[in-house]
């Protein structure tokens, strides 16, 4: 008998890359230990996003600057937070993030999604993801789509962060097959800097990270084989201890990761909104 797809989401391949402990803990161990506290950062992240599917979801004659700060308002989430000060400092920086990047924008543009869930199947695979956007171009070839991806975290975003992005590169692949288009080219728009980083996929290297996708797929496979034949799940699921540890919603469950040094929920964005400042350039 044929094996059964393996159906999965960009979240779901990068938990086990990460770490194969952090993958149990969030999908297979039922009850699911308990996490740690909600990340400001997260917060942060959920509410631009929200923002900016709100700015999008409206007719293009609505879309208009003034409009930016009763979106933010609505869709900001509150949680994880140092304090009132801090929250009140993000809620200020994100909203000139908003009305900065959506000033860049021609407001008549419809893209072809935004927040579109794109799904292709290979031999291996049942692929489902949430795009973050989805534009409608002109390409050598005519028309082509190109996938966007928000971020509002860390500075310093290359073109290789884009080349290198297994999720935008199954974006790509999907869209392609839904929207019956080339699908070659995915961005990066970090919202506090106002720049775009890159890249231009072929379809050997998006055939390439389809093939790392599977190759994941298959060692998730083998470690859920491995335990229901009696295995112990610590060792089909081993952890990779790290930095990213002190980031782990499940570090105070986990024996290796509670050696790690935590961070604070709002740590994250402290050092975003006291880092020094960027230049800004429009999004291409």
């Amino acid at each position: 008998m044929p094996e059964r797809l393996f159906v999965c989401t960009p979240s779901k391949l990068a938990a086990f890359t990460d770490c194969p402990r952090r993958y149990r803990y969030t999908y297979l161990d039922r009850p699911a230990p308990p996490k740690g506290p909600p990340w400001a950062h997260n917060s942060l992240g959920a509410s631009v996003h929200t923002a900016l599917r709100g700015w999008f979801s409206r007719p293009a004659e609505q879309r208009r600057p003034e409009g930016v700060a009763a979106l933010l308002k609505s869709t900001w989430v509150r949680e994880g937070y140092r304090d009132d000060e801090q929250e009140r400092t993000a809620y200020q920086q994100a909203l000139q993030w908003l009305e900065a990047y959506l000033g860049s924008l021609d407001p008549t543009v419809e893209p072809l999604g935004v927040e579109r869930v794109v799904a292709v199947k290979t031999s291996v695979l049942a692929f489902n993801g949430r795009a973050d956007r989805i534009d409608a171009r002109s390409g050598p070839d005519g028309a082509e789509a190109v996938i966007v991806d928000y971020k509002t975290g860390r500075a310093g975003l290359t073109t290789d962060d884009a080349r290198g992005s297994q999720a935008l590169a199954l974006y790509a692949y999907a869209a392609q097959r839904v929207f019956r288009r080339p699908c070659r080219r995915v961005e990066l728009h970090h919202l506090p800097t106002g720049t775009v980083s890159a890249f231009e996929h072929t379809a050997e290297s998006l055939d390439r990270q389809v093939a790392r996708a599977e190759a994941t797929a298959r060692d998730i496979s083998a470690a859920q084989r491995s335990t229901a034949d009696g295995a112990d799940p610590d060792e089909a699921f081993p952890t990779a201890p790290g930095t990213l540890c002190g980031w782990c919603d499940f570090r105070r469950v986990c024996p290796a990761g509670s050696q790690q040094p935590e961070q604070q929920p709002w740590a994250a964005v402290e050092r975003l909104l006291n880092g020094p400042p960027q230049p800004r350039t429009p999004p291409q």
